[in-house]
């Protein structure tokens, strides 16, 4: 999210999409109450420039995915005209079913790498920003690595490890 904050990319999501990272969220983390994560969905939506995906709905019916529960994602990437859907669930989004509408699904990990590449300068900001949203408990840099790592993102955390001096 604070990577979406400095507009090296453009981050979109419906509120289909925010109803399953939340549902998902509450079942990993129960110490959670959904009035947090719904104060988050709003920040999200409030800050991160034109993200909000509507008007997708009829684009669903017509779609084929391997779990036809994904399809409002593609949906949405479709009629933002995205390149990219970022998932961490690749399977159910094959090349071959994107491919005709221009679109590539991408895990996290290599995404990140990618926009670390392109500008250090500005991912080490965010990180850093993002570390130091961090309070209960704060992280130190190797903490907030390993968390990166634990979460799915093990190349990043790897490259951000150069720049730890600066996160």
């Amino acid at each position: 999210m604070r990577i979406a904050l400095t507009d090296l990319y453009r981050a979109r999501w419906s509120d289909r999409i925010h109803d399953e990272w939340i549902r998902g969220v509450l079942r990993d983390r129960p110490d959670l109450k959904q009035e947090q994560l719904d104060r988050t969905r709003q920040l999200m939506n409030a800050h991160v420039r034109d993200a909000l995906v509507t008007n997708f709905e009829d684009l669903i019916p017509s779609l084929v995915l391997p779990d036809p529960d994904d399809r409002h994602v593609l949906a949405a990437a479709i009629r933002t005209s995205a390149d990219l859907i970022l998932t961490f669930n690749i399977k159910d989004f094959p090349a071959e079913l994107l491919t005709p509408y221009g679109i590539e699904a991408c895990h996290p990990d290599p995404f990140l790498v990618d926009q670390l590449d392109l500008d250090p300068q500005t991912v080490c900001l965010a990180a850093r920003l993002h570390r130091a949203s961090l309070r209960s408990p704060p992280k130190s840099v190797l903490d907030y690595l390993a968390t990166l790592n634990q979460q799915g993102l093990p190349g990043f955390a790897a490259r951000l490890e150069h720049f730890s001096s600066v996160i």
